[in-house]
C-alpha cells in the first residue's frame, strides 16, 4: 500500500472514529436487566394464553353439544338435502330415440334397446322419479344429464316412451318418488 493508500486508510478509522465513538457512555451494559422489570409482560402473556385455552376448551365443548345433538335427530333427515316435494312438476318431454348398442351415458350407465330411464340436466344420477302420462305412472330414474334434443327438459328412453304412450314433445307431469312409491 502506497503513501496515498495509507493517507485514505487513516482517513476511513478517523471517519469511524467519528461517526461510532466507543466511550464508556456508548458501550454495551455488562450487567443483566432485572428480572422483575419484565414480571408484568410475563404475567400479561400467561393471562393470555390462559384465556385462549379456555375459549378454546369452550369451542371443544359446543362442538361436541352440536354434534350429540345431530346424532340424536332422526338419521335420514340429517342425510336428506332438501323436503321431497309431493307436488306434481310439469315438463315438455320426447324420446331420446333408439339407443345404440351398450351407448354409455353421461351417468356411467349403459343403455341397452329395453332400459326404463330418464334424462334430465340438472338432477343427479340415480334420483328416483315418477313420471305420468294421462293415467300412466312410471317409477324411472335419472340415467344420463345430457340431453339429446334441444327445447325439452326431460327425455326417456324409446321403451319408457312407448310405455308412456309418448309421441315427438309433449308436456308431461313428473315428481320425486317418495317410500310409498318406491
Amino acid at each position: 500500500m502506497g503513501a496515498v493508500g495509507a493517507w485514505l486508510e487513516r482517513g476511513r478509522h478517523a471517519m469511524i472514529s467519528r461517526a461510532f465513538p466507543f466511550t464508556p457512555e456508548f458501550s454495551a451494559p455488562t450487567t443483566r436487566p432485572d428480572p422483575q422489570h419484565f414480571r408484568p409482560v410475563i404475567d400479561l402473556v400467561a393471562h393470555r394464553l390462559l384465556v385462549l385455552a379456555g375459549v378454546a376448551v369452550l369451542a371443544g365443548l359446543i362442538a361436541l353439544a352440536v354434534v350429540e345433538r345431530r346424532s340424536q335427530d332422526d338419521g335420514s333427515a340429517a342425510l336428506a338435502g332438501a323436503t321431497t316435494p309431493a307436488s306434481w312438476n310439469t315438463a315438455f318431454a320426447g324420446s331420446r330415440g333408439q339407443t345404440g348398442d351398450a351407448q354409455r351415458t353421461t351417468c356411467g350407465q349403459v343403455l341397452a334397446g329395453a332400459a326404463l330411464g330418464v334424462t334430465h340436466p340438472v338432477l343427479p344420477c340415480g334420483a328416483k322419479i315418477v313420471l305420468r302420462n294421462g293415467e300412466t305412472q312410471v317409477l324411472s330414474e335419472i340415467v344420463d344429464n345430457a340431453l339429446v334434443e334441444p327445447g325439452r327438459q326431460l327425455e326417456v328412453t324409446e321403451a319408457l316412451a312407448r310405455i308412456l304412450g309418448l309421441k315427438g314433445t309433449s308436456e308431461i307431469e313428473w315428481r320425486f318418488a317418495t317410500e310409498a312409491t318406491g
